[in-house]
């Protein structure tokens, strides 16, 4: 603990104003007319949302915000790693390690912190308090980049299992969606001595190797299957771009904040529970200050090098082996992939599975009490 730090969001005034006045020279390209989101980010939507980011966004309202959570930043194989550490009140509290997905950050996490660490201020049990750290992944917001090549979800994992250890945690949990998910899934692999158990709000699970992989499914789960091959499709060209040439795409991306919004705020209207309306599920705010942390700490192209190194060293969906480790599912209506049980179970020892009644892909921001109640269902347990 010699080498961890305090850490404090400080992005100097020089920034904000210089962010205000790349967003006052945007130049917007012409859409063909009354198309919408089509053919990607609405252009009238992203015109105000831009102008909403420079007369009226508060960053310091947020920065204050998530400086509410202790932060700390310590050394690992050449990376600075940022993470939220707070510790509950409550004794016996356990521990748990909750990593973000792409286009996310340790903001997904600000509705659900304080009810998994303090649940009796939110109506639950001392007995499900948890002590809860929130790494930022190499390369994603307050994190440093990953210093060479190679760093894909299995070296995410083993840093986080690094991180639990140097923090004095011999026993606790895991939950992600997105790479989270996957990042930890491979961490249940690499520790599976100290991880007593992973939940999940997004599982990733490949289809029986033989016979009919949709043999026996029901005909929702069959719906779900072909939805999937729907989402591929015509929704992937993201990771097509960012799992080869991740670089390229970044130039355009760290240099316009119109740009960077375009890129991620169509994720969050496709991918979460919006039925196309992005705001009936998040706030102006939430979007911006998610979008901000990628700015100001000029993360988006060594965020989007997960995808080109996870795909190129084959980590990039499931592993090749089942998890023993105890695992829940929650499983969100509007989540991208919705994988039949069976596939599931084919790839996870799954202990706990919840079939939610809304959400999407960005569970925490949309439901956060669904997720925090599931996550103390299945770790009460394991402890």
């Amino acid at each position: 603990m010699s080498e961890t730090r305090p850490f404090e969001i400080a992005i100097p005034e020089a920034e904000l104003e210089d962010l205000r006045t790349r967003l006052a020279r945007t130049r917007f390209p012409e859409p063909i007319p009354d198309t919408g989101w089509d053919y990607g980010t609405d252009p009238a939507y992203l015109r105000e949302l831009c102008e909403y980011w420079r007369e009226k966004y508060d960053w310091r309202a947020w920065e204050a915000r998530l400086n509410r959570f202790p932060q700390f930043v310590t050394p690992i194989d050449g990376v600075d790693l940022h993470f939220l550490h707070v510790r509950s009140r409550h004794e016996h509290a356990f521990p748990l390690v909750i990593t973000h997905g792409w286009p996310g950050s340790i903001f997904e996490f600000y509705k659900i912190i304080d009810p998994l660490v303090d649940p009796v201020a939110h109506g639950g049990d001392a007995a499900d308090a948890f002590h809860v750290v929130c790494p930022s992944i190499p390369g994603y917001g307050f994190s440093s980049a990953p210093p060479a090549p190679g760093w894909d979800c299995v070296k995410m994992a083993e840093l986080n299992a690094t991180l639990m250890e140097r923090l004095g945690y011999r026993r606790y949990g895991a939950q992600g969606g997105d790479w989270g998910a996957i990042i930890s899934t491979y961490l249940g692999f690499a520790d599976p001595e100290h991880c007593a158990g992973v939940h999940l709000n997004m599982a990733v699970a490949r289809p029986p190797r033989g016979g009919d992989p949709r043999a026996g499914l029901s005909e929702a789960e069959l719906a779900g299957v072909q939805a999937f091959g729907e989402f591929k499709r015509n929704e992937t060209g993201y990771q097509a771009i960012q799992g080869t040439k991740p670089q390229t795409l970044g130039y355009g991306l760290n240099d316009s904040p119109a740009g960077l919004a375009g890129w991620i705020v169509e994720k969050f209207r496709t991918w979460g529970d919006t039925d196309g309306d992005v705001e009936s599920q998040f706030t102006r705010d939430e979007l911006l200050t998610n979008i901000t942390i990628y700015w100001v700490t000029q993360s988006i192209t060594s965020s989007a090098r997960l995808y080109c190194e996870s795909m190129r060293n084959g980590t990039f969906g499931t592993a090749d082996r089942r998890l023993e480790v105890p695992t829940g599912v929650a499983l969100f209506p509007r989540e991208i992939y919705h994988p039949p049980r069976a596939w599931v179970e084919g790839c996870y020892n799954v202990t706990r599975w919840t079939e939610m009644p809304a959400g999407g892909h960005f569970a925490a921001l949309e439901e956060p009490a669904l997720l925090a109640d599931d996550v103390r269902a299945f770790f009460r347990t394991l402890r």
